[in-house]
């Protein structure tokens, strides 16, 4: 619990958690009170912790409300060009303390909960993560709409509000068993769409969720679809007994937006996947041409389409929303009577599309038959379109029928199939990749066809993460102390860490970065963290000793750890699965052995998300980023924990590459092969039983989980683990473990000097600036979207209307 503020302090304080004032703390107390009494009906005789954290959501969301509704008079009167990120996944964990940061409420509503006798980290906790993602994509696109907020660009998130969300992960005997999530939300109007097998009639209602950017009273929308049936059971059928027919074509719709997809590490094109896409870009498209047809001027429509590109840029997050340019086009055709030749150009200059995947077996593309089926007239559409790029084609290559047909959008091979991102490529003005190795790779690799012709259409946007939430909500310790030596300005200018380099040798610093990583750690990881090993056993582990880290891939991790074992000692997916239960079974051997136990502890960390993350990655000293080189996009946790300082031990790959480039090759643990290397070990030909026979060290991990010495009393329960490594393994980790092991013998002897250690931490945190997300979405807007972040800050519901008018007369000078 927090220590009360000096009268001296609760009379004015400003930092970058925001205000406290006595004002401002009675405010929130008066608020705070009168929601429990007359909004939760409760007295604190008889209020429970659930109650006091309802209570306390609904006097900040008092505060959002107000400049919710500001900002959108704001864009009334300005009527900017609006952004509108399509995505399958928003994985935005908790909103509460975010919002309180984002608003400036932080600090005053630590105070009025401490004044009140509560604890605000106990309140905190009452929130459930919004489980709408799986990992990377969702989480980016949460933390570009924080950026898009701070930047004050007109923009709005879609996508599916699932009823069952990412899963609850539960370790049982090692194994894991999952539970769903249920996200919340508020709702207000309806759209109506239909999918032709069926002619099941689907209402999309939408849940909107308040986006605060950063102390600019700026709240844009993200828009959720739910999928609803227009009735709740067919009467009739009901009234002659047939009960199971009554609800049928109600389960049937609302089946859309029940359940999140699993992870698209593969693509599987399953029916249900495909109307969830179409459900979500379907409303989407009706609630943006609905947003363009309102203006404030005459009597409210737009008769032409014309500057629809001028008014409107659609990013789609990877292929998932691809369908989208189909529909467009169906709208712009069909409905608005375009010709055929305007609606595609307005088409193009309205789509831009972010590719995430080098992976072959994570692109989508979807059979013919089955769009046929449920999408027919979009079939048509995506023929035509096909027909026309390849008629241009021909006319360039009339002799070169092997490049037509790897630049159709119709795949031949195995079946008919639509390539969705061939798709994405020819509808958009703009495709990027999200990290300058990965642009090159799908430049000059995956869709080199499409590159050289259309050179101008490819960029870059590395990514990058919000330091509203991924510093000053999980690390308040070190973002105080960063705003302590260089101002506060950094926390929306993230370059501005550079200036920490001016104290890398400083002594006081030095030892203020290092206490206040140790103070992290201790408090946070061994007091209100409380994470257990799998069965709920909790280990004290010494701060000094434990290196947490996040793996990309773990099975590199796990042949190490098995390495630290003495040499006498006793002997999402179902390779997922198998793997977590090769580790929960390694920890279970290097946990109890009496001489290694003492020194290291395997700790797997159970249903791992954003609230997990956030506690988790502040405390982490070393970074374990060891995708094959080529493999991984991007990556974004990388950037976390390099905000945070850690140290990273990785390969040349995804961000990584441009990590080491800011903070120079020589402070982090690069191992491994390079992208060169990996292209000339496809062409020599891998085999994993080379380097098996060449390492006496990984030589002895392979026989130790082969003998069956992880799970004696079934010796081959990990014998599809061993198969994958030695017959399947396109990742060549047998390639890389040697450099790995030397570079983990760096990492142990730098650990072992304290003050070196930390003065790498330091400088890492200095080179970290590109990689916040608000320099990504300025990317997108100047180069993509054609829209230009602002400063001006949209005026507060304290002062009168007419302040809007006077920032929308401003703000419609500088356009």
């Amino acid at each position: 619990m927090a220590t009360p503020l000096t009268d001296q302090e609760k009379r004015k304080q400003i930092s970058i958690r925001g205000i406290v004032g006595v004002e401002n703390v009675a405010e929130i107390k008066k608020g705070f009170n009168r929601h429990l009494h007359f909004t939760l009906v409760k007295d604190r005789n008889i209020a429970t912790p659930r109650d006091y954290y309802f209570a306390l959501a609904h006097t900040v969301r008092d505060h959002l409300v107000g400049r919710w509704i500001r900002t959108q008079q704001y864009y009334y009167e300005v009527d900017p060009k609006r952004v509108y990120y399509l995505s399958l996944e928003f994985y935005m964990g908790r909103t509460l303390q975010n919002t309180m940061i984002n608003l400036g409420l932080q600090n005053a509503c630590d105070e009025a909960i401490y004044q009140l006798g509560l604890d605000m980290e106990d309140l905190e906790e009452m929130e459930e993560d919004a489980g709408l993602g799986n990992g990377g994509l969702g989480r980016l696109a949460a933390c570009f709409l924080d950026s898009m907020a701070t930047l004050g660009l007109a923009a709005y998130g879609y996508g599916i509000r699932y009823e069952y969300g990412i899963f609850n992960q539960k370790i049982r005997d090692g194994w894991q068993v999952n539970n769903t999530t249920r996200p919340l939300g508020l709702a207000p109007k309806t759209f109506r769409q239909k999918f032709k097998k069926t002619s099941t009639v689907v209402l999309a209602m939408p849940y909107d969720t308040p986006i605060p950017g950063f102390m600019n009273n700026t709240v844009n929308t993200m828009r959720l679809w739910s999928a609803k049936a227009p009735n709740d059971f067919n009467l009739r059928d009901f009234n002659v007994g047939d009960y199971i027919e009554a609800v049928l074509d109600r389960n049937l719709a609302e089946n859309i937006s029940r359940v999140l997809y699993p992870n698209d590490n593969f693509f599987e094109g399953k029916e249900l996947r495909l109307k969830q896409e179409y459900f979500v870009v379907a409303a989407t498209l009706q609630d943006i041409i609905r947003r363009f047809k309102t203006t404030k001027k005459g009597a409210g429509a737009r008769t032409s389409f014309q500057g629809f590109p001028e008014k409107v840029a659609i990013q789609l997050n990877d292929t998932h929303p691809a369908m989208a340019i189909p529909e467009l086009m169906r709208i712009f055709v069909d409905i608005e009577k375009l010709d055929w030749d305007t609606a595609w150009d307005l088409t193009k200059r309205t789509f831009a599309y972010t590719n995430h995947t080098v992976l072959p077996e994570a692109l989508e593309r979807w059979p013919v038959e089955l769009l046929e089926t449920l999408l027919p007239r979009h079939l048509q559409i995506i023929y035509r379109i096909n027909q026309s790029h390849l008629d241009v084609r021909t006319s360039l290559f009339p002799e070169d029928m092997d490049r037509l047909r790897r630049m159709s959008l119709i795949e031949e091979d195995g079946g008919k199939r639509v390539n969705m991102a061939h798709l994405c490529i020819l509808g958009s003005h703009a495709v990027n990749g999200v990290a300058q190795i990965h642009s090159d790779i799908i430049k000059t690799s995956v869709f080199r066809d499409f590159s050289e012709l259309e050179p101008d259409k490819f960029q870059n946007k590395t990514n990058g993460i919000t330091p509203r939430r991924w510093l000053l909500l999980c690390n308040p310790g070190l973002a105080e102390l960063i705003a302590a030596v260089i101002g506060e300005d950094y926390v929306k200018d993230l370059s501005q860490l550079k200036k920490l380099m001016l104290l890398v040798d400083n002594e006081a610093f030095i030892r203020d970065v290092s206490k206040v990583k140790q103070q992290f750690f201790t408090l946070k990881y061994k007091i209100n963290l409380k994470i257990s090993l799998r069965q709920l056993i909790y280990y004290e582990v010494n701060p000094r000793r434990a290196r947490a880290g996040q793996s990309k891939t773990i099975l590199r991790f796990i042949f190490y750890v098995i390495l630290c074992l003495p040499l006498q000692a006793a002997p999402g997916y179902h390779m997922a699965k198998m793997i977590i239960k090769l580790i929960t079974a390694v920890g279970d051997v290097v946990n109890n052995d009496p001489v290694v136990g003492s020194k290291l502890k395997v700790i797997y960390l159970e249903n791992y998300r954003v609230s997990l993350a956030e506690k988790v990655i502040p405390a982490t000293d070393l970074s374990e980023q060891i995708s094959t080189a080529g493999t991984e996009a991007s990556g974004t946790g990388n950037m976390k924990f390099m905000l945070n300082g850690a140290l990273t031990i990785g390969t040349m790959d995804g961000a990584n590459v441009e990590m080491a480039e800011e903070a120079g090759e020589e402070n982090l643990f690069i191992f491994g092969m390079r992208v060169e290397d990996v292209a000339a070990l496809d062409l020599k030909g891998y085999d994993a039983m080379v380097y098996y026979k060449r390492n006496p060290e990984l030589r002895c991990v392979m026989d130790l989980i082969t003998s069956g010495y992880f799970n004696p009393k079934n010796p081959d329960l990990f014998k599809d683990v061993t198969d994958m490594l030695f017959k399947y393994d396109r990742f060549k980790v047998f390639a890389d473990f040697d450099d790995y092991v030397k570079a983990q013998e760096k990492v142990s002897k730098l650990y072992q000097k304290p003050k070196e250690w930390t003065k790498m931490v330091i400088k890492n945190i200095a080179a970290s600036g590109k990689f916040s997300s608000d320099r990504t979405i300025s990317d997108y807007a100047r180069e993509v979207w054609g829209v230009e972040p602002t400063d001006l800050k949209i005026p507060p519901p304290s002062e009168p209307r007419e302040a809007i008018d006077e920032t929308a007369a401003r703000a419609l000078n500088k356009m």
